[in-house]
């Protein structure tokens, strides 16, 4: 009989067990991806560094290691829980759309503010297009794909099926803040990581928790993960971990002190992202007042 308490509580097997569950089978589907890509790397004479390029191809193929182990993670449980594949923020519903693209405005003119800002206090300037032949129709197409790919990777993986089923057993926020710690964690790989910018990525994944708790969803999250991290790679071309993207829109550079433009970590590292982090959650609190309506499966 304490065997079964430990295992099971009212509501069948404890939030805590079917967390650890999930994790296992993220670990151990995601070692298998990472190895056959590994393998598949060395017999083209590539090394597994060409899928840390920043450009839509190599991000692409990157992405897909996470994307499969987090679908198929998520498959399982949902099968196991008797749910749709879909059940964890993402349900389909009339206002899906709306919310989706209320997120993608929001990704937009956030890091469209913390640009202009950028520029006003000289710490980016933009000297042209950047994009030439073949790529004025590649380039877009690429980063609005692998965008895409990211923020439907990253939204359930830290948003999705884990906060869910931590919620039922520690409640909404402490599992939203475990989640976070993950996120940031997930983060600290970035050569250069630094304070500024490890705390501005788990304000933004606190964020879109914050999202995901007032609307009941992950569409407006993932609208706003896709369209941020778009903006921020092709459209401002901004640095991340040392790196320069691949095929942006406008030919860029940034000047100035580093607490302006964030240096070799770009926008997520500037002053700037603060304050517009602040109006986010302020908008969205705004926005959808009234009751959370987040409410994770019985």
């Amino acid at each position: 009989m304490g065997r079964m308490i430990v295992f099971k509580g009212s509501r069948g097997v404890r939030a805590g067990w079917r967390f650890l569950l999930f994790a296992l089978i993220l670990v151990g589907v995601g070692m298998a991806v990472g190895n056959a890509a590994q393998a598949i790397a060395q017999a083209n004479h590539t090394s597994g560094a060409w899928l840390n390029a920043l450009a839509p191809a190599h991000m692409l193929l990157a992405e897909l290691t996470t994307f499969v182990p987090v679908a198929l993670a998520t498959f399982v449980m949902a099968k196991l829980e008797r749910r749709t594949f879909l059940a964890y923020g993402f349900s389909p519903s009339a206002e899906a759309g709306s919310l989706f693209g209320e997120g993608v405005v929001l990704g937009i003119v956030a890091p469209a503010l913390i640009a202009i800002l950028m520029m006003a206090f000289g710490g980016m300037q933009i000297h042209g297009f950047g994009l030439q032949g073949a790529g004025v129709i590649a380039y877009p197409l690429g980063w609005l794909a692998v965008m895409l790919l990211v923020a439907f990777t990253e939204e359930p993986l830290f948003r999705g099926y884990g906060l869910y089923a931590l919620s039922r057993g520690i409640g909404f926020w402490p599992a939203a803040v475990v989640m976070t710690l993950f996120f940031g964690l997930a983060h600290l790989g970035k050569p250069g990581e630094n304070a500024v910018d490890i705390a501005s990525v788990m304000l933004l994944g606190l964020f879109t928790c914050f999202a995901l708790w007032k609307t009941g969803s992950l569409w407006l999250a993932a609208g706003f993960h896709f369209a941020f991290d778009f903006m921020q790679f092709f459209v401002i071309g901004t640095r991340n971990g040392s790196q320069t993207p691949q095929g942006t829109l406008f030919s860029v550079s940034f000047p100035g002190p580093t607490w302006v433009n964030g240096g070799p970590l770009g926008t997520e590292a500037s002053y700037f992202v603060f304050p517009i982090i602040v109006a986010l959650f302020a908008y969205v609190a705004w926005r959808y007042r009234g009751a959370a309506r987040f409410a994770p499966p019985a």
